[in-house]
């Protein structure tokens, strides 16, 4: 399958050379899924590029010129995270606590020339860190809630900084919202999903602990 499935949705964001290391990530996946169950649920690979890569494509036109650094929680095989770091300037650090998608995520970044650090670790166990990106991402890994109070344990001086948080969302992104709200205070914006009619993108800023 050819990568203009993936650059339909973002004609301006993807040129010829990020076509060609999506087309390499696909390969890959393509080679690693049957062994190590990198995206789940019974998918043929003319599935890939709608369900996974064109998800977290869409991520790229909320990207600011000026956001230098992403870290993207939970990265699996990397969605949307590596798929980040392949078509923006982006340096996306990938949590994953599964060694063998970490060498996963190594491989494609050494393939594709990804700009990223790959960490092998739970959230929970990495050392906090007092400077903040200026974004974090997630996708299918938590409740909002939880993925709030995750920025918390790595950035403790979040609330001081100017991070957004891009996080796809399915179709209880409503509730999760009103849930979040009891314990946090912030800012957020809903872009309609490129791929799912009830799915949003939720760009959320200013997160303070209540």
């Amino acid at each position: 399958m050819k990568v203009s499935a993936v650059k339909k949705p973002l004609d301006a964001q993807i040129d010829t050379s990020q076509e060609d290391n999506l087309q390499i990530y696909l390969r890959l996946l393509e080679k690693w899924q049957p062994k190590i169950n990198l995206v789940s649920g019974q998918q043929d690979v003319n599935s890939y590029w709608e369900r996974h890569f064109v998800d977290s494509a869409q991520l790229a036109a909320l990207v600011n010129t000026n956001d230098k650094t992403c870290v993207d929680l939970g990265s699996g095989g990397g969605f949307p995270g590596l798929v980040l770091a392949i078509t923006t300037d982006l340096h996306v650090t990938l949590i994953e606590s599964d060694q063998r998608k970490c060498s996963f995520l190594r491989t494609v970044s050494r393939e594709t020339n990804a700009n990223t650090e790959v960490v092998n670790s739970r959230i929970e166990g990495v050392e906090p860190m007092q400077s903040c990106p200026d974004i974090i991402t997630a996708r299918a890994l938590a409740p909002l809630l939880e993925l709030l109070n995750y920025c918390f344990i790595l950035f403790p001086a979040m609330s001081k900084a100017h991070t957004r948080l891009l996080f796809l969302k399915g179709a209880q992104w409503e509730s999760e919202i009103k849930d979040a709200q009891k314990h946090y205070k912030f800012e957020f914006k809903k872009h309609q999903s490129v791929t799912h009619n009830e799915a949003q993108v939720l760009e959320i800023s200013s997160v303070r602990p209540i």
